[in-house]
């Protein structure tokens, strides 16, 4: 049996459409099943439960929020994965986990290895960068990932986000200082899945290949669709956010291809795909 963490959000909702066409046992927690901000509460949860896998799809991603919220912030995302781990760890099972590019600084321009040194700009940052350090020093048998940019069909992200935009603005402003890979959650769950089927366990950097600025990302969206306003490119810092965004955090995916023995498809091949449909 195989249980979804945050089944109700826009990753978890792709796992269980995964697993219900790979016909695999599963269940779906949502956040009224388990609040993983109840650190406390989380191993009396799982009481007398058993799985072979716990996909964690639940996690505190708003960057400038997380500044003022710290403490919801590190639950989320650092200490109650932790709490997950001693869970999988007494019943033997593997956790997946989700981290994300923004553990870098973003002062390099070639992309990150799994190896880099973390050196997370802000508290968001930090917190994912803490909590892949604890999952992993509790439970061996885990599988970290680092993605980017998620979007997809449920939940809310840039890619919906932007198409609304487009819709009562024809002049939108999108910064061209941050390069990063945005990933596909239909893909980030099936690479995931296929992953956890070669039975390997570590921290693996998984997104879509390549990677593109914010500034561009919106323009070849918007262009897909026939849009006929303007793009101006603009900077992170005339946005005064709370915290500062890595200006790259592409992640290298020579580590994770070698293993699936594939391509893992373009982040312009995932985003035609998800238009289309």
């Amino acid at each position: 049996m195989v249980l979804i963490l945050g089944a109700s959000g826009q990753l978890g909702q792709e796992f269980s459409k995964l697993l219900e066409r790979e016909k695999v046992d599963h269940r779906c927690w949502t956040r009224e099943d388990l609040d993983m901000g109840q650190v406390e509460s989380i191993q009396k949860k799982f009481k007398g439960e058993k799985f072979r896998v716990i996909i964690n799809c639940t996690a505190y991603n708003d960057v400038d929020r997380a500044q003022e919220e710290m403490d919801l912030c590190y639950r989320l995302n650092t200490y109650g994965p932790r709490e997950l781990a001693h869970v999988a760890r007494k019943m033997g099972a593997v956790l997946i986990h989700f981290s994300t590019g923004f553990i870098f600084d973003g002062n390099r321009m070639v992309p990150y290895l799994e190896d880099t040194e973390p050196n997370p700009l802000g508290e968001y940052g930090a917190s994912k960068a803490l909590g892949e350090r604890l999952v992993m020093e509790t439970w061996g048998e885990s599988l970290v990932l680092r993605t980017s940019w998620l979007y997809g069909k449920n939940g809310n992200n840039f890619v919906k986000n932007l198409l609304k935009w487009s819709e009562k603005s024809k002049v939108l402003r999108v910064v061209d200082d941050q390069v990063a890979t945005p990933t596909s959650a239909k893909d980030l769950a099936k690479y995931t899945w296929k992953l956890y089927n070669k039975e390997v366990y570590g921290i693996y950097n998984l997104t879509n290949g390549g990677g593109v600025s914010k500034y561009n990302f919106a323009r070849y969206i918007l262009e897909a669709v026939g849009w006929e306003g303007e793009v101006i490119p603009c900077k992170s810092h005339e946005f005064k956010g709370l915290c500062e965004r890595p200006k790259y955090s592409v992640l290298s995916l020579e580590k994770v291809e070698r293993i699936l023995g594939e391509r893992i498809p373009s982040w312009e091949k995932a985003v035609e795909e998800f238009l289309k449909n």
